[in-house]
């Protein structure tokens, strides 16, 4: 057999000259401190997701009940919203009407309780203003007084919308062709112009019946009876002139009285 003998001396003296510490720091590579920094990587959408923030819940309003002239249904606020021709809105007048008042005059009215459409609401408070555009005060042949009311826009909180509109009833009253009249007093008067022809006519009727209930005064009963006949028959023809030359009654309408304006064609809230 074969020996071998190992010569430990070597490695004995090369730990003890051996330092790790000091290998370590020979090994290092010095990195010169101008060399240019890195670029900043942005990272791609695609590499990572990112994180979306939460959505916020919207919630639709819901509309409360109008309690009172309290307005919560905001609807006619609304831009876009397109107000039909022939549409119609009971309001009341602001101030007092009348034939007294000349062309040109301005008036007023307002929606007193909320008006329900199918797309919109006109609330309480919304004005219509309009003007008078023809006026005359009552005239012969018991023609009665004119008044004439065009409405130029409706306005509320701010806005203005125009509008071509007319009134279609006058204190609860329908009038044709936007004429509000005073009455025409031509037949009325005609019978008040021919009372005094039946009074007179009654009268003489009566006398002739005592008359013919004595004896004595029989032969005087006709006369009376053909007077009155006489006085009514011109009092008949009388009377139509009379009543011809009269005038009719006045336009007079209390402020608060029931209006109601009629679109004559179509208008837009922008």
């Amino acid at each position: 057999g074969h020996a071998f003998n190992i010569d430990e001396t070597v490695d004995d003296e090369i730990r003890k000259n051996y330092n790790s510490t000091q290998l370590i720091q020979d090994t290092k590579v010095n990195v010169s401190s101008d060399l240019p920094e890195l670029p900043n990587i942005t990272k791609s959408k695609d590499s990572k997701k990112v994180e979306e923030e939460p959505k916020k819940e919207t919630k639709v309003q819901e509309l409360e009940p109008i309690k009172g002239n309290t307005v919560v249904h905001n609807t006619f606020i609304k831009s876009g919203v397109k107000i039909s021709e022939g549409t119609s809105f009971d309001v009341v007048n602001v101030g007092k009407i009348s034939d007294w008042q000349t062309k040109g005059t301005k008036v007023k009215f307002v929606v007193k309780n909320p008006i329900y459409k199918k797309k919109y609401t006109i609330p309480s408070g919304v004005v219509f203003n309009g003007e008078i555009i023809e006026s005359h005060q009552p005239q012969i042949t018991c023609n009665g007084g004119l008044v004439v009311i065009r409405i130029n826009n409706m306005s509320y909180d701010g806005k203005t919308i125009p509008l071509n509109a007319y009134v279609t009833r006058a204190d609860s009253k329908k009038i044709f062709l936007n004429n509000i009249k005073g009455d025409r007093t031509y037949l009325k008067t005609m019978w008040q112009k021919g009372n005094w022809g039946r009074t007179l006519f009654n009268k003489m009727l009566n006398l002739t019946i005592n008359l013919g209930g004595e004896g004595a005064t029989l032969v005087l009963s006709p006369f009376p009876i053909a007077y009155g006949t006489i006085c009514l028959g011109a009092n008949a023809i009388i009377s139509p002139i009379c009543a011809f030359f009269s005038k009719g009654g006045h336009v007079s309408i209390d402020a608060g009285s029931n209006f109601r304006i009629k679109l004559l064609e179509d208008a837009y809230i922008n």
